[in-house]
């Protein structure tokens, strides 16, 4: 490797100190806040909007690197203030005083300096009470601002992007991947300001293609940002949405979550705000993650639009030149309010699916169609299972259920006679008789939500009828649900038992490391799993949660450990309980093959509608299907 050698050098041979010109100093700026043309975007757009914007227009060519120009409707500028908002640092967003108390989406003061330095840029203003005025900027020369015709707002054109840091241009991408980028970056903003529209556009020499168009939504905050999620995502995502509204300890999370049964391949659906500011932090996408790991397999991943909303001061918004990071004064607090709020979310849906389910069973029903394969959807519960050994039954306290048994007595006549009896849930005993009331009708039983049983297919599949169509339940995956909750309802009851080491495993650590771990002690204590700092960077586990058997320490805690420092805070240990409670619910549900009865298959419905989470099954697949009476119809070509 070949020696540093400074080109700078005083008498004496050691490198001087000396002040950068003004435009290698703005050119450095750029480097840092214009990585690429999407955040020369972001940033006169967050700029438009800081304005006061109702419309924002973005036009672009080749990319970005040819022409982007950002025309608003916001309060503009004067004349007199034109060349200060090319100067470094200057800004209409803040005094300086507080910088814990941001309130806008720009405040640095570096954005159109930094665009002047790297490209050709104009800028055309009109304030109110004053004449429009232009002024340009190109490589960092500055011109004197002249008359221009506007009639309102700003017009930001920058042309030639990194033309005076041709080096730039070797790290962009094709075309097509920048223009993506630029469309992914509206998207974004879009979300967050619902009642501002906005347009894009692609211009060629000769010609123009709209690209986007978002019209003002109208309403209050959630009828703006659902019409808005409607237009960007699709009616699917906004159909299979759950409203999130939820405030504690000062923190308030609103937005839409989309149900289990509407996971994606990839976290491309995932659209996080804090104060409505677009944002990539870990924290979050961690505490979504978690939010729902019990209803997901590994490697389905939820769709979510969310908005975070503290106070300013609680927030540090100034620890990244491109703004997408943030640092929370209270970073739990803002983890377990996601959490909370989308785990009850999930629970109040209670048996309800995505309506996407139906259309994929509609479309395999047609004549010609080749069902996809899907990929395997094993678990989280059935990976860490594999993990875990088996829990015997002296190693629990719960009462793991008893598996049906084909009835003896001969079938009921008919379901129009079937009785609707409760459903017997583990640690139960078994349901006393009816009083003797007339029964009820499958007519009566098909103004539920998941209507009367009619028949049972393949001793696996109940047909149900409802008022206007017909469910379809796969009675095991269903059943496990059922009961996998009701393990958990008693888990949460009784505590997680642990079981004392009689020679404590000591696991050696950086003492960082340890140090992070034992930060965590009191949760994972929470959890079943007990340690205590052994000197130095050994950590001693004295106690493991006993529905787990044998543990292996070391291997846990590590695991622990990459945990904690991807997201800050670890639910591993609970995610292993949770498997040996989801292998007892496979294992104690009705199987399929089991034939049942009338009345314990409309019990089972019955269940299902109270029970959390029963729209999907303890591995993320949805339980049951719907179809709709005018859909079969269609099949049929009767409409």
């Amino acid at each position: 490797m070949s020696q540093y050698v400074p080109r700078i050098t005083g008498a004496e041979g050691r490198p001087l100190i000396r002040q950068l010109d003004e435009a290698a100093i703005n050119r450095i700026a750029a480097g840092e806040v214009v990585e690429r043309p999407a955040s020369a975007v972001k940033e006169l757009v967050e700029n438009a909007i800081d304005a006061g914007a109702s419309r924002i227009r973005v036009d672009y060519q080749d990319g970005g690197k040819t022409l982007i120009r950002v025309t608003d409707d916001g309060c503009g500028m004067s004349p007199e203030e034109l060349p200060l908002a090319l100067a470094r640092h200057a800004t209409s967003k803040i005094d300086g005083s507080d910088l814990l108390n941001i309130r806008s989406f720009g405040f640095r003061g570096e954005a159109l300096p930094s665009l002047g330095a790297v490209g050709r840029l104009s800028i055309t203003s009109r304030a109110p009470g004053h004449e429009a005025a232009q002024i340009s900027c190109s490589g960092g020369q500055i011109e004197a601002p002249r008359p221009a015709a506007l009639t309102k707002g700003t017009v930001v054109e920058l042309r030639d992007l990194f033309h005076a840091t041709p080096a730039r241009l070797k790290f962009m991408r094709t075309d097509r991947a920048e223009a993506q980028a630029i469309h992914e970056v509206i998207r974004r903003l879009a979300m967050a300001e619902p009642q501002i529209g906005f347009t894009l556009t692609e211009v060629s020499e000769d010609s123009s293609r709209n690209l986007l168009r978002l019209d003002p939504e109208n309403g209050d905050f959630f009828d703006a940002l659902h019409g808005r999620l409607t237009r960007l995502l699709g009616a699917e995502f906004t159909g299979n949405a759950m409203q999130i509204d939820a405030a504690r300890d000062g923190l308030g999370l609103i937005g839409y979550a989309a149900l289990p049964t509407y996971s994606r391949g990839s976290s491309t659906q995932q659209y996080l705000f804090v104060n409505g500011r677009p944002v990539q932090d870990r924290l979050l996408l961690g505490a979504l993650r978690a939010a729902y790991f019990d209803v997901l397999s590994r490697d389905r991943h939820p769709a979510a639009v969310l908005n975070l909303q503290v106070d300013p001061e609680r927030v540090d918004v100034n620890v990244h030149p491109a703004k997408s990071e943030v640092r929370f004064r209270e970073p739990d607090a803002a983890r377990s309010l996601i959490i909370t709020a989308l785990r009850s979310a999930l629970s109040g849906a209670g048996h309800r699916a995505s309506t996407t389910v139906g259309a994929e069973t509609l479309r395999a029903f047609r004549p010609g169609f080749d069902l996809p394969h899907r990929p395997s959807q094993a678990s989280l519960a059935e990976a860490m299972a594999l993990q875990a050994p088996a829990a015997s039954e002296a190693q629990t306290s719960f009462q793991t259920p008893a598996p049906f048994h084909a009835p003896t007595s001969p079938p009921a006549p008919g379901f129009a006679e079937a009785p609707a009896a409760r459903f017997a849930m583990p640690g139960e005993p078994a349901p006393f008789a009816p009083a003797p009331t007339a029964p009820e009708t499958p007519a009566a039983l098909a103004d539920f939500p998941l209507g009367a049983a009619r028949a049972q297919l393949h001793e696996n599949w109940i047909v149900a009828q409802t008022k206007d169509g017909l469910v379809i339940v796969d009675q095991h995956a269903a059943h496990e649900r059922l009961v996998y909750e009701r393990l958990k309802t008693q888990m949460a009851g009784r505590g997680i038992a642990r079981q004392a080491l009689l020679i404590p495993e000591i696991v050696s650590l950086s003492p960082s490391d340890a140090s992070l771990v034992l930060s965590a002690a009191d949760s994972l204590a929470e959890a079943g799993l007990v340690i205590e700092a052994f000197g130095g960077g050994a950590v001693a586990i004295t106690e493991t949660p006993a529905i787990l058997g044998t543990v292996d320490g070391a291997g846990l805690l590590r695991d622990i450990l990459d945990e904690l420092a991807d997201q800050g805070a670890s639910a591993l240990t609970r995610a292993r309980i949770d498997a040996v409670l989801s292998r007892m619910a496979c294992h104690g549900s009705v199987r399929s093959g089991r034939q049942m009865r009338p009345e314990e298959m409309n019990a089972l419905l019955r269940e299902m509608e109270v029970t959390p989470n029963s729209g999907q099954c303890n591995h993320g697949r949805p339980t049951w299907v719907e179809l709709k009476l005018h859909d079969i119809e269609r099949l049929f070509g009767r409409r």
